[in-house]
């Protein structure tokens, strides 16, 4: 965890403002960003006299690690391609003598 009171902090109620798009988000939204996450990533917040703030860096990084869970970790393959690789292996294992 990065240490928000070295970053450019923002009240909650500012970040409403802070994330891209040009509507405003809620702030019940950003609580539960902070909460329960998306996909299993949460906005970092820290609380300082009793006010909780975020970062324009932490809504950087919360974007950043959304998109980097949204990518494929493995490319996906059809049924046909997957039947084609079987057949192929399959030969191949025939062909160094190795069949059942």
């Amino acid at each position: 965890m990065n240490d928000l009171t070295k970053e450019t902090l923002l009240r909650l109620n500012a970040a409403r403002s802070a994330f891209p798009g040009s509507a405003r988000l809620g702030l019940a939204t950003i609580q539960r960003w902070r909460m329960k996450g998306v996909r299993g990533v949460f906005l970092e917040t820290c609380l300082i006299g009793g006010t909780r703030y975020t970062s324009q860096e932490a809504i950087a990084r919360f974007i950043s690690a959304q998109n980097a869970a949204d990518a494929p970790a493995t490319p996906t393959i059809t049924a046909s391609q997957r039947r084609k690789q079987s057949e192929a292996a399959r030969t191949e294992l025939q062909r160094m003598g190795v069949s059942r």
